[in-house]
């Protein structure tokens, strides 16, 4: 069996950043938290969680280790270990919903929306679709991103050098927040999961 999953980060626009993956149903959470950073190109830098409707909803999936030991995160109600739940656990039904949190301070919540469940199992996730780029990381969520946007949209706002010297890369000329390369994902997708 394999699930096909969109994933869309909430509170971003012009344009929404959004994929569209296949992931085989017997993966665990943390293979699709891998999936996921895979898909729209996060760093894999921060902690994570999976639960129904974001913070203080549960069950939280997550690493054991990652908030176990930090009060501040440390769940009220029952906890999953992203390791050893299945996908086929929490997702049965066809339009069902889940949120995924990546890096607890910036707080890039994603919406997952269970699209179809197909009988054909597969051994490997694929990203079939998506839209927008990834914001980087570390830029302060989904207001730091428009932020990001707006200045370097604008060569002659007064912080357009500090963010392009902090933000773009050596090769890129401007940001473009509408790229995505769905060849190079899904080329990036073969190298990362049929090697495991």
């Amino acid at each position: 069996m394999t699930f096909q999953f969109k994933i869309q980060i909430k509170n971003i626009t012009k344009p929404p950043v959004w994929r569209k993956v296949t992931v085989p149903a017997q993966y665990s959470f943390w293979d699709f938290h891998m999936v996921i950073q895979a898909s729209f190109g996060w760093e894999n830098s921060h902690l994570f969680s999976f639960s129904p409707n974001g913070w203080r909803s549960y069950p939280v999936i997550e690493l054991r280790n990652d908030a176990i030991n930090d009060p501040l995160f440390m769940p009220q109600g029952e906890s999953l270990d992203a390791e050893k739940t299945m996908l086929s656990v929490i997702f049965k039904t066809e339009g069902q919903t889940f949120t995924y949190i990546y890096d607890f301070g910036d707080n890039w919540e994603h919406t997952i929306i269970l699209e179809k469940i197909l009988p054909d199992k597969t051994l490997y996730p694929t990203c079939i679709n998506g839209k927008g780029m990834c914001p980087p990381e570390d830029c302060g969520g989904a207001w730091g991103y428009m932020q990001l946007k707006e200045v370097l949209s604008d060569k002659n706002h007064p912080d357009y050098e500090e963010y392009k010297e902090w933000y773009l890369y050596e090769d890129q000329e401007e940001w473009d927040a509408s790229l995505f390369d769905l060849k190079e994902t899904q080329k990036y997708f073969m190298q990362l999961f049929t090697k495991r």
